[in-house]
């Protein structure tokens, strides 16, 4: 089950809201793509045991393909960092996971204390800067097609609420019209998450994130929808209650849960 909880997710459940995340937008340096990723490949086994141990939930790395951001330091990869209750959240971050003691027994008899501390002293010379955004989960469809495997795609869309009642319309109209087309086989996962708090250096303005695993093509089925007078009229309600911006479409480079 947790293999299919991301979230971020990337994180919360699909059946409630009450699941809690971090996402880290990492901006890499030129050329140092292979460095950051020998540096995820050392802090892998450090979140395994950490949700072993209780700490998170799980964590995942994504790659980004392709994005509609021109801003000058777009990310480069996201982590997605997902727990159980804004509690166990709060607590990681007040520092109930000491990953140097976590450390030392991941790769006790594997490599030696001065290599870890290499390790940890060299872990953020890849990246020019990390924005993070922490997360709780509004609402999530059924998910379908098994479990996440690296190489997996996802598409996640920032947005500005743009009424107090844009999560009811995501939730009322939007979501019942993915589900059915998971449901046709033409999708696999829709999350809304709403951020609640972020880092200083953190983009402002956007409310909510959407999270999307498939190849996205539900559109068809909002337009069936507005075929009727009923239907048109709730799609442009939909439409006028926030202002989508940003999207990226990421790999998943490495999971754990």
């Amino acid at each position: 089950m947790k293999k299919i909880l991301l979230l971020l997710t990337l994180t919360f459940t699909v059946t409630t809201s009450a699941q809690y995340a971090i996402v880290s937008a990492v901006d890499i340096k030129d050329g140092a793509d292979a460095s950051y990723l020998k540096t995820e490949e050392f802090w892998g086994p450090l979140h395994q045991q950490a949700i072993k141990d209780g700490l998170e939930l799980n964590q995942s790395v994504w790659k980004v393909i392709e994005n509609s951001d021109q801003r000058e330091t777009p990310a480069d990869y996201f982590i997605i960092t997902g727990f159980s209750s804004k509690d166990q959240l709060d607590n990681y971050l007040s520092g109930s996971a000491d990953f140097g003691a976590i450390a030392q027994k991941v790769y006790k008899g594997k490599m030696s204390r001065r290599g870890i501390s290499r390790m940890f002293d060299s872990s953020t010379d890849s990246s020019n800067e990390r924005r993070n955004y922490h997360l709780q989960g509004v609402s999530a469809t059924i998910f379908a097609g098994g479990d996440l495997n690296p190489g997996d795609m996802m598409t996640m869309n920032s947005t500005i609420a743009k009424s107090e009642d844009f999560e009811s319309w995501e939730i009322e109209v939007a979501k019942p019209l993915i589900e059915k087309a998971i449901m046709d086989g033409n999708h696999r996962w829709w999350n809304l998450a709403r951020i609640y708090e972020r880092t200083e250096n953190a983009y402002e303005g956007i409310t909510h994130f959407f999270f999307n695993i498939g190849d996205m093509s539900f559109g068809s089925y909002f337009d069936e929808y507005a075929k009727t007078f009923k239907g048109k009229k709730l799609i442009e309600g939909l439409g006028s209650a926030s202002d989508h911006q940003n999207w990226v479409q990421l790999e998943l480079i490495s999971i754990h849960n």
